[in-house]
């Protein structure tokens, strides 16, 4: 399944990085912490988190991920978009909560 699908599917808004919609989609990882998610996410994951600033593009482009998704009607700043649109991650957007989000992405995935 690819990111476009993801995006149709959740009701998911795209605030950038459209190069990227076409990104197979292996698995899911949420985390606030970036640390965290450098030391173990997945390449193809589809990233959950509530941090909008540009550190998370960078992240996203050096583990590989497949899209990041921004919860609770969170926005990403100027920087974090053009980042993001530089590097080709598509950035999504929900108001859903992160358990929310995290487990409508889950049952998609394996359903």
């Amino acid at each position: 399944m690819n990111v476009a699908t993801i995006a149709e599917k959740l009701f998911l808004k795209v605030f950038g990085g459209n190069e990227g919609l076409t990104n197979e989609v292996s698995g899911g990882y949420t985390s606030d912490l970036l640390s965290d998610v450098m030391g173990h996410a997945n390449a193809g994951d589809v990233w959950i988190t509530l941090q909008t600033h540009k550190n998370i593009a960078a992240i996203a482009s050096l583990k590989e991920v497949a899209a990041v998704i921004l919860v609770k009607g969170f926005e990403p700043d100027t920087d974090t978009l053009a980042q993001a649109n530089e590097e080709g991650i598509p950035l999504l957007g929900t108001t859903d909560e992160t358990f929310e989000i995290t487990g409508k992405l889950y049952r998609l995935l394996n359903g």
